[in-house]
């Protein structure tokens, strides 16, 4: 048999709004999986926290607890009841401040570190007239954007010997970062500002992009139309826009249609 809500709570039936979340964030600070790694069963306390607290902090949803007790949501009709941990998790973080707890996602898992800053979107636009948007069209652009630098492979470190372990992050590639709430201090984890997560500094920088692991250059690219674009329609390809900064991953190119009249032809929706 389920456990009374406010039992799990440890509150009494006439508990006001504020207890009830003062009681479900410490229990849940307790029982949270990254402080228990491992352990289901305060796994289990974690999701039954959380579904004791999803009922009694609704107002209509208590009303209707306070009267009939679980009888009142067995046909599903309150409780969630299908979301998994990670669910439960993300609620909770979103509550509480927001970001990763305890250094990392759930369950202990760390986030998967990104090296360095992502390259920025190139947007183009493209002009068509309406034999090519009928039958659709190759057109191939030349564009000005960032690329790799070749002298160090996009590293921006002089040499090899020239990488070292982040001093701020000390290589996780992740800084905690405290926030004052109105229920006390929360630590949450941000991508470290220093190595922009990328866990590694550089000690001596590429003589050619100083550093930045990116110069500029040209591209050749090739875009296939399909048939039946229309004016403002926007297609992207991915990886084809500006490459990021000391590894990072490449940009995307955005390509917005612009649908030119023609001397013969006209459009009547797809037709």
């Amino acid at each position: 048999m389920k456990r009374d809500y406010y039992e799990i709570l440890g509150l009494q039936k006439g508990a006001n709004a504020d207890a009830i979340k003062k009681a479900y964030r410490k229990l849940a600070m307790q029982y949270h999986p990254d402080q228990n790694p491992g352990d289901k069963a305060a796994e289990e306390k974690f999701k039954e926290c959380a579904e004791a607290y999803e009922i009694l902090s609704d107002d209509d949803k208590r009303a209707r607890y306070d009267r009939l007790g679980h009888a009142a949501f067995e046909g599903g009709g309150g409780y969630s009841g299908g979301a998994g941990a990670h669910d439960i998790f993300e609620q909770f973080a979103n509550m509480f401040g927001g970001g990763d707890f305890f250094g990392g996602g759930f369950g202990g898992q760390q986030q998967q570190r990104t090296r360095g800053q992502r390259g920025s979107d190139l947007r183009v636009k493209i002009k068509l007239n309406l034999q090519e948007i009928a039958h659709g069209v190759n057109k191939k652009i030349k564009v000005n954007k960032d690329v790799s630098c070749t002298t160090c492979r996009g590293s921006g470190a002089k040499d090899a010997s020239s990488v070292s372990t982040c001093n701020t992050c000390r290589g996780s590639g992740y800084v905690r970062k405290v926030t004052n709430t109105m229920l006390g201090q929360m630590q949450t984890t941000v991508g470290c500002p220093t190595c922009s997560g990328s866990g590694q500094q550089v000690t001596a920088k590429c003589g050619t992009c100083k550093g930045e692991g990116v110069t500029k250059g040209e591209d050749l690219i090739s875009i296939d139309i399909p048939a039946g674009v229309a004016d403002g329609m926007q297609l992207s390809m991915s990886g084809r826009g500006n490459a990021g900064r000391r590894g990072g991953p490449t940009g995307d190119l955005l390509i917005n249609i612009t649908e030119e009249p023609h001397e013969s032809l006209h459009r009547d929706g797809n037709n």
